[in-house]
């Protein structure tokens, strides 16, 4: 075999190899805002409007269901590896709470940790009320209903 024919079926077989190999590199995206810890510490609890927020930090990407009860900033980093679905392998939420005068009553920062939601810190004023969520109103009114009361003998 002549030395060309040997350099070109190394290099018929290099090239489709290299274009494999580079297949397999993982590639990175970013998804969403979350303000960094420097922006954050700006932010005092107690002090902070929700008109100096959005100077400080921005507008958040969601609120709350009520308007202006809390602010919402979502960020996630997504792994693409070859032909495998995409795989989001760090999500992290600042969830900015208001008292009813708009101001900040409540900082705290959300991770995932294997699957799981979990609290990274949490700077909060304590008014001595606690809150309930609707499925918490929900499922506490689960006995609270008399049949007599809702079936009339009309």
């Amino acid at each position: 075999m002549t030395t060309t024919r040997r350099r070109f079926i190394a290099l018929a077989l290099a090239v489709p190899a290299a274009a494999a190999l580079s297949g397999c590199t993982a590639l990175y995206r970013n998804h969403g805002y979350v303000p960094p810890d420097d922006e954050l510490a700006q932010v005092v609890v107690g002090q902070t409007t929700q008109g100096d927020l959005e100077g400080l930090i921005g507008r958040p990407s969601s609120q709350g269901l009520l308007t202006g009860s809390a602010w919402y900033y979502v960020g996630s980093r997504w792994r693409t590896y070859g032909a495998f679905e995409p795989q989001e392998i760090n999500r992290e939420v600042v969830a900015i709470s208001f008292d009813p005068n708009g101001t900040v009553s409540n900082v705290e920062r959300f991770g995932l940790e294997r699957g799981r939601v979990v609290t990274l810190s949490s700077r909060v004023t304590d008014t001595g009320v606690t809150t309930v969520s609707l499925a918490g109103q929900l499922l506490g009114n689960l006995g609270n209903f008399d049949a007599g009361s809702i079936i009339s003998d009309e």
